[in-house]
């Protein structure tokens, strides 16, 4: 069973923990980051009480494009869209089975989460087209 990680509300989340929690994961995370970063975007991390967990929002301006989770052996970002992004989000120029798993996943109201569940570095190119369409979605 797939274990998340960063469940103490009492820790202080540096990057000392994060990379400790990620463990060889850590450098892909913190390409991730830095790259996000350098693409105006910000991170916030919080604890949150319904979840039990720390999860991270990455931000454009004030639109939540995506919200970071730490899981054992991976870090998991979480988009969500409307029905109406799904034509969209077909034409995108990522792989097949992004797109696949995507419709597979189960409504949330009426967000479609879009899971990318991050393990190595090939895994990014992907996520930043999906990011760089987040950010202009209405």
């Amino acid at each position: 069973m797939e274990k998340m990680l960063l469940r103490d509300p009492e820790i202080v989340l540096t990057k000392e923990v994060l990379a400790d929690a990620l463990g060889d994961v850590y450098p892909v995370f913190d390409s991730f980051m830095n790259t996000v970063e350098s693409e105006g975007l910000t991170s916030e991390w919080r604890y949150y009480n319904d979840g039990k967990a720390w999860l991270g929002k990455v931000v454009h301006k004030k639109k939540t494009v995506c919200w970071l989770s730490v899981w054992e052996g991976y870090f998991q970002l979480s988009f969500f869209f409307l029905e109406r992004h799904l034509e969209a989000i077909d034409a995108l120029d990522i792989s097949e089975a992004v797109k696949e798993n995507f419709l597979r996943e189960k409504p949330i109201g009426k967000s479609l989460p879009m899971l990318f569940r991050i393990r190595s570095a090939e895994q990014l190119p992907d996520v930043f087209k999906v990011i760089t369409f987040k950010k202009i979605a209405k």
